[in-house]
Protein backbone atom coordinates (compact mmCIF):
# COMPACT_ATOMS: atom_id res chain seq x y z
CA UNK A 1 0.00 0.00 0.00
CA UNK A 2 1.57 3.29 -1.13
CA UNK A 3 0.56 5.44 1.82
CA UNK A 4 2.85 8.30 0.83
CA UNK A 5 1.02 8.69 -2.47
CA UNK A 6 -2.37 8.40 -0.78
CA UNK A 7 -1.49 11.11 1.72
CA UNK A 8 -0.07 13.43 -0.93
CA UNK A 9 -3.26 13.01 -2.94
CA UNK A 10 -5.18 14.43 0.01
CA UNK A 11 -2.68 17.13 1.01
CA UNK A 12 -4.98 20.01 0.07
CA UNK A 13 -7.82 18.54 2.12
CA UNK A 14 -5.60 18.00 5.17
CA UNK A 15 -4.16 21.53 5.05
CA UNK A 16 -7.57 23.10 4.36
CA UNK A 17 -9.04 21.19 7.32
CA UNK A 18 -6.31 22.45 9.64
CA UNK A 19 -6.85 26.04 8.48
CA UNK A 20 -10.63 25.93 8.79
CA UNK A 21 -10.35 24.56 12.31
CA UNK A 22 -7.66 27.12 13.14
CA UNK A 23 -10.10 29.92 12.31
CA UNK A 24 -12.68 28.77 14.88
CA UNK A 25 -10.76 28.06 18.10
CA UNK A 26 -12.93 27.34 21.14
CA UNK A 27 -11.65 26.85 24.71
CA UNK A 28 -12.56 23.90 26.91
CA UNK A 29 -16.21 22.83 26.88
CA UNK A 30 -17.22 25.52 24.37
CA UNK A 31 -16.20 23.51 21.27
CA UNK A 32 -19.62 23.73 19.57
CA UNK A 33 -18.53 24.91 16.09
CA UNK A 34 -15.56 22.54 16.16
CA UNK A 35 -17.82 19.62 17.02
CA UNK A 36 -20.25 20.47 14.20
CA UNK A 37 -17.36 20.68 11.73
CA UNK A 38 -16.01 17.27 12.75
CA UNK A 39 -19.44 15.61 12.68
CA UNK A 40 -20.12 16.97 9.18
CA UNK A 41 -16.75 15.74 7.94
CA UNK A 42 -17.18 12.22 9.32
CA UNK A 43 -20.77 11.91 8.09
CA UNK A 44 -19.69 12.89 4.58
CA UNK A 45 -17.25 9.98 4.78
CA UNK A 46 -20.18 7.70 5.57
CA UNK A 47 -18.92 6.83 9.05
CA UNK A 48 -21.22 6.12 11.97
CA UNK A 49 -20.99 9.16 14.24
CA UNK A 50 -21.86 9.77 17.86
CA UNK A 51 -21.63 13.31 19.22
CA UNK A 52 -22.48 15.21 22.40
CA UNK A 53 -20.17 12.99 24.47
CA UNK A 54 -18.82 14.86 27.50
CA UNK A 55 -20.68 17.85 26.04
CA UNK A 56 -18.89 18.30 22.69
CA UNK A 57 -16.89 15.11 22.18
CA UNK A 58 -17.28 13.16 18.93
CA UNK A 59 -16.58 9.54 17.94
CA UNK A 60 -16.55 8.34 14.34
CA UNK A 61 -16.66 4.58 13.73
CA UNK A 62 -15.20 2.88 10.68
CA UNK A 63 -16.42 -0.73 10.72
CA UNK A 64 -14.85 -2.94 8.05
CA UNK A 65 -17.47 -5.63 8.71
CA UNK A 66 -14.63 -8.11 9.13
CA UNK A 67 -13.53 -9.61 12.42
CA UNK A 68 -10.49 -7.97 13.97
CA UNK A 69 -9.14 -5.67 16.64
CA UNK A 70 -10.43 -2.18 17.46
CA UNK A 71 -7.93 0.67 17.25
CA UNK A 72 -8.56 4.21 18.48
CA UNK A 73 -6.99 7.39 17.06
CA UNK A 74 -7.48 10.37 19.38
CA UNK A 75 -7.31 14.11 18.80
CA UNK A 76 -7.96 16.94 21.25
CA UNK A 77 -10.31 19.76 20.19
CA UNK A 78 -10.00 22.71 22.55
CA UNK A 79 -8.09 25.97 22.10
CA UNK A 80 -6.36 28.30 24.56
CA UNK A 81 -7.54 31.66 25.87
CA UNK A 82 -4.83 33.51 23.92
CA UNK A 83 -5.06 36.43 21.49
CA UNK A 84 -3.39 35.28 18.27
CA UNK A 85 -0.43 37.27 16.92
CA UNK A 86 0.58 35.24 13.86
CA UNK A 87 -0.91 37.49 11.13
CA UNK A 88 -1.76 34.33 9.20
CA UNK A 89 -4.45 34.67 6.51
CA UNK A 90 -6.39 31.98 8.36
CA UNK A 91 -5.85 33.41 11.85
CA UNK A 92 -8.42 33.02 14.61
CA UNK A 93 -11.74 34.75 14.04
CA UNK A 94 -12.62 34.32 17.73
CA UNK A 95 -11.19 37.13 19.83
CA UNK A 96 -9.37 35.87 22.91
CA UNK A 97 -8.98 32.29 21.64
CA UNK A 98 -6.30 30.56 19.58
CA UNK A 99 -5.11 27.08 18.66
CA UNK A 100 -1.72 27.81 20.23
CA UNK A 101 -1.07 24.19 21.21
CA UNK A 102 -1.57 22.51 17.85
CA UNK A 103 -4.94 20.90 18.48
CA UNK A 104 -6.06 22.10 15.04
CA UNK A 105 -3.20 20.03 13.62
CA UNK A 106 -4.16 17.02 15.72
CA UNK A 107 -7.76 17.12 14.50
CA UNK A 108 -6.70 17.60 10.87
CA UNK A 109 -4.36 14.59 11.03
CA UNK A 110 -7.03 12.29 12.47
CA UNK A 111 -9.65 13.54 10.00
CA UNK A 112 -7.20 13.10 7.12
CA UNK A 113 -6.47 9.59 8.33
CA UNK A 114 -10.21 8.88 8.45
CA UNK A 115 -10.55 9.89 4.80
CA UNK A 116 -7.67 7.68 3.63
CA UNK A 117 -8.48 4.67 5.81
CA UNK A 118 -12.09 4.81 4.68
CA UNK A 119 -10.89 4.65 1.07
CA UNK A 120 -8.88 1.48 1.72
CA UNK A 121 -11.22 -0.18 4.22
CA UNK A 122 -11.72 -3.22 1.96
CA UNK A 123 -8.08 -4.06 2.74
CA UNK A 124 -8.59 -3.77 6.51
CA UNK A 125 -10.21 -5.95 9.14
CA UNK A 126 -11.65 -4.82 12.47
CA UNK A 127 -12.80 -1.40 13.58
CA UNK A 128 -11.30 2.08 13.89
CA UNK A 129 -12.59 4.67 16.35
CA UNK A 130 -11.75 8.29 15.55
CA UNK A 131 -12.08 10.10 18.87
CA UNK A 132 -12.23 13.89 19.21
CA UNK A 133 -11.96 14.97 22.81
CA UNK A 134 -12.86 18.32 24.40
CA UNK A 135 -11.11 20.16 27.22
CA UNK A 136 -7.61 18.65 27.13
CA UNK A 137 -6.16 21.92 28.42
CA UNK A 138 -8.35 21.51 31.49
CA UNK A 139 -10.40 20.39 33.28
CA UNK A 140 -10.10 17.33 31.04
CA UNK A 141 -12.46 15.59 28.63
CA UNK A 142 -10.88 12.14 28.37
CA UNK A 143 -12.14 10.82 31.69
CA UNK A 144 -15.79 11.86 31.18
CA UNK A 145 -15.71 10.43 27.64
CA UNK A 146 -14.48 7.12 29.06
CA UNK A 147 -17.21 7.26 31.71
CA UNK A 148 -19.76 7.64 28.89
CA UNK A 149 -18.51 4.38 27.37
CA UNK A 150 -16.42 5.32 24.34
CA UNK A 151 -13.88 2.57 25.06
CA UNK A 152 -16.60 -0.08 24.72
CA UNK A 153 -18.99 -1.40 22.05
CA UNK A 154 -16.67 -2.42 20.49
CA UNK A 155 -13.97 -2.56 23.16
CA UNK A 156 -10.84 -0.62 22.21
CA UNK A 157 -7.77 -2.87 22.00
CA UNK A 158 -5.15 -0.22 21.18
CA UNK A 159 -5.09 3.58 21.25
CA UNK A 160 -2.78 6.18 19.72
CA UNK A 161 -2.37 9.93 19.84
CA UNK A 162 0.11 12.45 18.53
CA UNK A 163 1.24 15.94 19.56
CA UNK A 164 3.06 18.43 17.34
CA UNK A 165 6.17 19.30 19.33
CA UNK A 166 8.53 22.28 18.84
CA UNK A 167 11.06 20.62 21.16
CA UNK A 168 11.83 18.09 18.40
CA UNK A 169 13.31 19.19 15.05
CA UNK A 170 11.02 19.48 12.07
CA UNK A 171 10.68 16.17 10.25
CA UNK A 172 11.61 14.00 13.24
CA UNK A 173 9.25 11.80 15.27
CA UNK A 174 9.70 11.18 18.99
CA UNK A 175 8.66 7.83 20.48
CA UNK A 176 9.34 6.67 24.01
CA UNK A 177 8.50 3.60 26.11
CA UNK A 178 7.06 4.17 29.57
CA UNK A 179 6.39 7.60 31.09
CA UNK A 180 6.41 10.36 28.49
CA UNK A 181 4.40 13.12 30.23
CA UNK A 182 3.88 13.83 33.91
CA UNK A 183 0.91 13.64 36.22
CA UNK A 184 -0.37 17.13 36.94
CA UNK A 185 -2.45 18.54 39.79
CA UNK A 186 -3.51 21.95 41.08
CA UNK A 187 -3.81 23.22 44.62
CA UNK A 188 -5.36 26.41 46.02
CA UNK A 189 -4.65 27.40 49.61
CA UNK A 190 -6.22 30.07 51.80
CA UNK A 191 -4.34 30.88 54.99
CA UNK A 192 -6.39 32.66 57.66
CA UNK A 193 -4.63 34.68 60.36
CA UNK A 194 -5.43 37.86 62.28
CA UNK A 195 -4.72 41.22 60.71
CA UNK A 196 -3.61 44.40 62.42
CA UNK A 197 -1.20 47.31 62.54
CA UNK A 198 2.23 46.79 60.98
CA UNK A 199 3.80 48.30 64.09
CA UNK A 200 2.13 45.79 66.42
CA UNK A 201 2.90 42.31 65.04
CA UNK A 202 2.58 40.75 68.50
CA UNK A 203 -1.17 41.39 68.37
CA UNK A 204 -1.57 39.69 64.98
CA UNK A 205 -1.23 36.35 63.21
CA UNK A 206 0.59 37.36 60.03
CA UNK A 207 -0.94 35.36 57.17
CA UNK A 208 1.76 36.59 54.81
CA UNK A 209 4.54 35.26 57.04
CA UNK A 210 2.73 31.93 57.44
CA UNK A 211 2.43 31.79 53.67
CA UNK A 212 6.15 32.32 53.15
CA UNK A 213 6.92 29.46 55.52
CA UNK A 214 4.48 27.24 53.61
CA UNK A 215 6.07 28.14 50.26
CA UNK A 216 9.55 27.32 51.56
CA UNK A 217 8.43 24.00 53.04
CA UNK A 218 6.42 22.87 50.00
CA UNK A 219 9.17 23.63 47.53
CA UNK A 220 11.62 21.74 49.73
CA UNK A 221 9.59 18.53 49.29
CA UNK A 222 11.42 17.60 46.10
CA UNK A 223 14.91 18.01 47.63
CA UNK A 224 14.32 16.35 50.99
CA UNK A 225 11.27 14.07 50.76
CA UNK A 226 11.64 12.52 47.31
CA UNK A 227 13.97 9.98 45.75
CA UNK A 228 16.36 12.12 43.68
CA UNK A 229 16.17 9.52 40.90
CA UNK A 230 12.41 10.18 40.51
CA UNK A 231 11.75 13.63 38.99
CA UNK A 232 9.10 15.63 40.85
CA UNK A 233 8.01 19.26 40.92
CA UNK A 234 6.11 21.30 43.49
CA UNK A 235 5.67 24.90 42.34
CA UNK A 236 3.81 27.68 44.14
CA UNK A 237 3.02 30.01 41.25
CA UNK A 238 0.64 32.55 42.80
CA UNK A 239 0.81 34.34 46.18
CA UNK A 240 -1.50 37.21 47.15
CA UNK A 241 -1.53 38.85 50.58
CA UNK A 242 -1.96 42.37 51.86
CA UNK A 243 -3.20 45.62 50.38
CA UNK A 244 -1.01 48.36 51.83
CA UNK A 245 2.39 48.98 53.45
CA UNK A 246 1.39 49.24 57.12
CA UNK A 247 -1.32 46.62 57.61
CA UNK A 248 -0.45 43.03 58.48
CA UNK A 249 -2.74 40.89 56.30
CA UNK A 250 -5.27 38.55 57.85
CA UNK A 251 -5.38 36.34 54.76
CA UNK A 252 -3.05 34.94 52.14
CA UNK A 253 -3.99 33.03 48.99
CA UNK A 254 -1.59 30.68 47.24
CA UNK A 255 -1.96 28.50 44.15
CA UNK A 256 0.38 25.99 42.61
CA UNK A 257 0.93 22.70 40.84
CA UNK A 258 2.55 19.31 41.44
CA UNK A 259 4.16 17.07 38.81
CA UNK A 260 5.52 13.52 38.84
CA UNK A 261 5.97 10.48 36.60
CA UNK A 262 5.33 8.06 39.47
CA UNK A 263 1.73 7.01 40.03
CA UNK A 264 2.22 6.28 43.75
CA UNK A 265 3.75 9.70 44.31
CA UNK A 266 0.87 11.24 42.32
CA UNK A 267 -1.67 9.62 44.63
CA UNK A 268 0.27 10.75 47.72
CA UNK A 269 0.34 14.49 46.98
CA UNK A 270 -2.83 15.49 48.89
CA UNK A 271 -1.60 13.87 52.12
CA UNK A 272 1.93 15.25 51.75
CA UNK A 273 0.75 18.82 51.24
CA UNK A 274 -1.89 18.61 53.96
CA UNK A 275 0.63 17.38 56.54
CA UNK A 276 3.07 20.22 55.88
CA UNK A 277 0.47 22.99 55.67
CA UNK A 278 -1.34 21.79 58.78
CA UNK A 279 1.88 21.63 60.79
CA UNK A 280 3.03 25.12 59.86
CA UNK A 281 -0.36 26.74 60.41
CA UNK A 282 -0.79 25.04 63.78
CA UNK A 283 2.67 26.16 64.90
CA UNK A 284 1.94 29.77 63.90
CA UNK A 285 -1.66 29.97 65.22
CA UNK A 286 -3.23 30.23 61.78
CA UNK A 287 -5.95 28.17 60.14
CA UNK A 288 -6.28 27.23 56.49
CA UNK A 289 -8.49 25.90 53.69
CA UNK A 290 -6.82 23.61 51.13
CA UNK A 291 -8.48 22.75 47.83
CA UNK A 292 -6.45 20.05 46.07
CA UNK A 293 -7.66 19.16 42.57
CA UNK A 294 -6.22 15.92 41.26
CA UNK A 295 -5.61 16.35 37.55
CA UNK A 296 -4.23 13.89 35.04
CA UNK A 297 -2.25 10.72 35.82
CA UNK A 298 1.16 10.15 34.18
CA UNK A 299 1.05 9.47 30.44
CA UNK A 300 2.68 6.05 30.14
CA UNK A 301 3.31 4.35 26.80
CA UNK A 302 3.18 0.59 26.42
CA UNK A 303 6.44 -0.83 25.08
CA UNK A 304 4.84 -3.02 22.41
CA UNK A 305 2.73 -0.22 20.97
CA UNK A 306 5.62 2.23 21.15
CA UNK A 307 7.58 -0.23 19.01
CA UNK A 308 4.73 -0.35 16.48
CA UNK A 309 4.87 3.46 16.21
CA UNK A 310 8.68 3.37 15.99
CA UNK A 311 8.57 0.86 13.13
CA UNK A 312 5.87 2.76 11.25
CA UNK A 313 7.50 6.15 11.79
CA UNK A 314 10.78 4.76 10.44
CA UNK A 315 9.03 4.12 7.13
CA UNK A 316 7.76 7.70 7.11
CA UNK A 317 10.79 9.79 8.14
CA UNK A 318 13.64 7.27 8.15
CA UNK A 319 15.01 5.26 11.04
CA UNK A 320 17.63 7.90 11.88
CA UNK A 321 14.90 10.51 12.38
CA UNK A 322 12.91 8.49 14.90
CA UNK A 323 14.29 9.57 18.26
CA UNK A 324 13.63 8.98 21.93
CA UNK A 325 12.54 12.32 23.39
CA UNK A 326 13.08 13.42 26.94
CA UNK A 327 9.94 13.00 29.04
CA UNK A 328 8.24 16.31 29.79
CA UNK A 329 6.70 17.60 33.01
CA UNK A 330 3.75 18.82 30.98
CA UNK A 331 0.50 16.92 31.52
CA UNK A 332 -1.87 15.22 29.07
CA UNK A 333 -5.19 13.51 29.65
CA UNK A 334 -4.39 11.02 26.89
CA UNK A 335 -3.10 9.32 30.05
CA UNK A 336 -6.62 8.18 30.96
CA UNK A 337 -7.00 6.31 27.65
CA UNK A 338 -3.59 4.68 28.11
CA UNK A 339 -4.66 3.47 31.56
CA UNK A 340 -7.55 1.60 29.94
CA UNK A 341 -5.74 -0.11 27.08
CA UNK A 342 -2.37 -0.53 25.41
CA UNK A 343 -1.23 2.35 23.27
CA UNK A 344 1.28 5.08 22.55
CA UNK A 345 1.37 8.88 22.59
CA UNK A 346 4.12 10.19 20.32
CA UNK A 347 5.56 13.54 19.25
CA UNK A 348 5.69 14.97 15.72
CA UNK A 349 8.60 17.39 15.46
CA UNK A 350 7.82 20.90 14.22
CA UNK A 351 10.81 22.68 15.80
CA UNK A 352 12.93 25.11 13.82
CA UNK A 353 15.26 27.99 14.66
CA UNK A 354 13.46 31.06 15.97
CA UNK A 355 10.01 29.45 16.01
CA UNK A 356 7.58 30.23 18.81
CA UNK A 357 6.86 27.51 21.40
CA UNK A 358 3.44 26.03 22.07
CA UNK A 359 1.08 28.18 24.17
CA UNK A 360 2.62 31.26 22.54
CA UNK A 361 0.44 33.74 20.57
CA UNK A 362 2.85 33.43 17.61
CA UNK A 363 2.90 29.61 17.47
CA UNK A 364 2.76 28.15 13.95
CA UNK A 365 4.44 25.33 12.01
CA UNK A 366 5.21 24.03 8.54
CA UNK A 367 1.96 22.41 7.36
CA UNK A 368 3.86 19.83 5.25
CA UNK A 369 4.60 18.12 8.57
CA UNK A 370 0.92 17.18 8.82
CA UNK A 371 1.44 14.67 6.02
CA UNK A 372 4.03 12.79 8.07
CA UNK A 373 1.59 12.55 10.98
CA UNK A 374 -1.22 11.26 8.75
CA UNK A 375 1.05 8.73 7.06
CA UNK A 376 2.26 7.46 10.44
CA UNK A 377 -1.32 7.00 11.66
CA UNK A 378 -2.27 5.13 8.48
CA UNK A 379 0.73 2.84 8.71
CA UNK A 380 -0.06 2.08 12.37
CA UNK A 381 -3.58 1.03 11.38
CA UNK A 382 -2.20 -1.02 8.48
CA UNK A 383 0.24 -2.76 10.82
CA UNK A 384 -2.53 -3.70 13.27
CA UNK A 385 -5.56 -4.18 11.02
CA UNK A 386 -4.14 -4.71 7.54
Amino acid sequence: MDFRALVRKHKDLIVQTRRELHRIPEPAYTEKKTSVYIVDFLKKEGLAVKCGIAKYGVVGLLDTKKSGKTVMLRADMDALAVDEETNLPFASTHKGAMHACGHDAHMAMVLGSARILNEIKKHLKGTIKFVFQPAEEGPGGAKPMIEEGIMDNPKVDYCFGCHVWPGIPEGYIGVRDGPVMAAMDRFDLRIIGKGGHGAMPHLCVDALEVGTQVVNALQRITSRHMNPLQPTVVSVCSFHAGTTFNVIPAEAKLSGTTRTFDRNVWLSWPQRLERIINGICKAMDATYELDFKQGYPPTVNHAGMAQVVRDCASLVVGKDRVIEPEPTMGGEDMSFFLEKTEGCFFFLGVGKQGAAPIHNPKFDFNEDILLKGVETYCRIIWELLG
